[in-house]
């Protein structure tokens, strides 16, 4: 079958309701062969010819078809298994939503699986092809930003997915999150409120944070409390106290005027805050300093950290009980929910 035959046959499946998964038999009739050579062709390969073989493989990359490794095997189509996907399980911030999907899962009879696919990304797409091959009831991932194989490979699985921890009007499937942007601009507004006229940021490496500090950076320089343009110091995901303390080091040297920082975690803040207290820089006063994620420490510090919350718990709860409602054949109402944030002020600001 030529490409732009296959590009036809696949035009039908973007009409599939969520929910209904991609079968060997759709592959075999979008390669034009019957589903047991398309079987052979994906499990054997040795066993069909060489045209039949890339005419299935066409096929498989088209769809973004993955093989059910648990087909024939269980009495039922339930597993009762979700598996969700987390950039690091060595950093704080998700772990209120982790404890959450656990707790909500569980109560219902349902366990967990959970895979981490790095700030790069790059260990997303097999992770996603191993977890897709499993076929658990639901599959709940961090942000939306998955690779074009990813996304076609969620979609014709039919199984239902949650994305978390971000924002688009077009998810994969449903989504539980809020606005990075609208959450940097925000903490440009309130620094603007309190006083401070010269801001700088020290941001992750991570797409997530370099978007939400960059709407940090506009709305400052449209307030123009940017210094002309806002000093950034970009660290390594996930970020540590050091590279805060390294980050306030940079900037002081660059543009020693700087009267605010925004940290794209309370690790980098912390680290922000030693720094000064070493240097003799006087925080609020002289600094003002806001974090992100509220980690349970941020309010034990001396003096307290000024942060932005997000309730990771109610981004794991809802996302539980939205994969739970899909796996047991209820609609969801509200398949995206904007969960917003709060920042918290304390004594840094």
């Amino acid at each position: 079958m030529a490409e732009h035959d296959i590009d036809k046959a696949v035009a039908p499946k973007r009409r599939r309701s969520k929910g209904t998964s991609l079968t060997l038999r759709d592959v075999a009739r979008l390669a034009n062969v019957a589903p047991i050579t398309a079987s052979r062709a994906l499990n054997t390969p040795e066993a069909v010819s060489e045209e039949i073989l890339q005419r299935v493989r066409a096929a498989v990359e088209r769809t973004g078809y993955v093989p059910n490794l648990l087909a024939g095997g269980l009495a039922s189509r339930r597993s009762r298994l979700v598996a969700a996907v987390v950039p690091t399980i060595t950093g704080s911030v998700f772990l209120e939503t982790v404890q959450a999907l656990t707790d909500t899962l569980a109560a219902s009879g349902y366990q967990m699986m959970l895979g981490q696919a790095g700030y790069a990304g790059s260990r997303e797409d097999a992770l996603l092809e191993a977890i897709i091959a499993r076929r658990p009831d639901g599959v709940i991932l961090t942000g939306i930003m998955h690779s074009t194989l990813a996304r076609r490979r969620l979609v014709a699985s039919g199984i239902p997915v949650v994305e978390t921890w971000d924002l688009t009007p077009n998810p994969v499937d449903m989504l539980v999150g809020f606005s990075h942007e609208q959450l940097g601009a925000a903490v440009a507004h309130f620094l603007q409120r309190r006083g401070r006229r010269h801001v700088a940021s020290i941001t992750a490496d991570d797409e997530r944070a370099i978007r939400r500090h960059a709407a940090f950076a506009a709305a400052a320089e449209s307030l123009d409390i940017a210094g002309g343009a806002v000093a950034q110091h970009v660290v390594p995901a996930p970020s540590t106290v050091a590279s805060g303390r390294e980050g306030l080091r940079v900037l002081l040297a660059r543009a020693p005027g700087i009267d605010a920082i925004f940290c794209s975690s309370d690790m980098v803040a912390l680290g922000v805050l030693s720094e000064a207290q070493a240097l003799g820089i006087a925080v609020p006063e002289r600094l003002a300093i806001v974090g992100m994620g509220d980690l349970a420490l941020s309010r034990d510090l001396q003096p307290p950290l000024t942060t932005v919350r997000v309730d990771g718990t109610l981004i794991g709860d809802t996302a539980a009980r939205y994969i739970m409602q899909r796996a047991e054949g209820r609609a969801v109402e509200q398949p995206i929910r904007d969960v917003g944030f709060t920042i918290v002020e304390r004594r840094t600001t």
